[in-house]
């Protein structure tokens, strides 16, 4: 059984299952522990996780999110 923290926590979000609405950009500053400005850069650099606008709203799909992690530590590995 899940916390109220756990429960309101991205990263305890993503690590139990895929959550049932798309993350916005306070939660990915969150998850990676980065100020939200930092979010934003990687938007504009595309260096970050992939997102979309839903009208002026930036929005990030958790299965991109996922997918971009898992990219980050294969890339890691292949350095190391």
């Amino acid at each position: 059984m899940s916390t109220a923290r756990e429960q309101s926590d991205p990263r305890a979000t993503l690590r139990a299952g895929l959550p049932d609405r798309y993350l916005t950009p306070d939660d990915i500053a969150e998850m990676f522990e980065v100020p939200k400005e930092t979010v934003y850069q990687w938007r504009k650099k595309r260096t970050g996780p992939p997102g979309f606008r839903i009208g002026k709203h930036l929005r990030y799909d958790p299965v991109d999110v996922r997918a971009y992690v898992s990219e980050r530590k294969s890339a890691g590995l292949a350095a190391a």
